[in-house]
C-alpha cells in the first residue's frame, strides 16, 4: 500500500504529466493571466462563467510538475460550481498549503485537492502549487492585471 508522501508523488506526476483541462477554451468570457517569478511558471485561466455557475475551465501555460498538477487539479474541483464555492475553495486551498505546522485546514471543503497538503513541507514550493489558484481568484474577480504569487 502506497504512503501518503508516495500517493502525493503519483498523483502530482500524473496530473503533470497528463493535466485535465489543459486547453484554450474559446468559449471563455473570463480569463486571467499569472506568473511565479521565483521559478517562472506562467498560466491563462480561461473560465465560461454563466449565472454565478463556472460551467466549463480551461487552462494553457508552462511550469514545472507542482504547478501543472495544481492547475489541472483546480480545474477539475471548480468545473460545476458557483464562484462562490470557487472562491471558498480557494481561500480553503491557499490556507492548506500556507499554514503552519500542525495548524488546521478545512478539509470539508478540499476533498481530493487534500492530497496537495504535502506541499506546505516544502516552502519553496508553495508558490508553485497556488499560482493557479491565485489566478483564479483574479479572473473570478475580474481584474485585469496578471495574478503573482506574492
Amino acid at each position: 500500500m502506497l504512503d501518503l508522501e508516495d500517493l502525493y508523488q503519483e498523483v502530482v506526476m500524473d496530473h503533470s504529466r497528463r493535466p485535465r483541462n489543459f486547453r484554450k477554451l474559446k468559449s471563455a468570457n473570463r480569463t486571467a493571466e499569472g506568473f511565479n517569478p521565483l521559478c517562472g511558471d506562467q498560466i491563462t485561466l480561461y473560465l465560461t462563467v454563466e449565472d454565478g455557475l463556472i460551467t466549463d475551465i480551461g487552462f494553457e501555460g508552462t511550469g514545472c510538475a507542482i504547478s501543472k498538477a495544481s492547475a489541472s487539479m483546480l480545474t477539475e474541483s471548480v468545473k460545476g460550481v458557483s464562484e462562490e464555492e470557487a472562491e471558498r475553495t480557494f481561500k480553503a486551498f491557499r490556507g492548506m498549503v500556507t499554514r503552519a505546522p500542525g495548524e488546521d485546514y478545512d478539509a470539508d471543503t478540499l476533498g481530493d485537492l487534500e492530497i496537495l497538503g504535502g506541499v506546505a513541507a516544502y516552502p519553496v514550493r508553495i508558490k508553485c502549487a497556488t499560482l493557479s489558484w491565485h489566478t483564479l481568484h483574479a479572473a473570478l474577480a475580474k481584474e485585469e492585471a496578471p495574478a503573482r504569487t506574492e
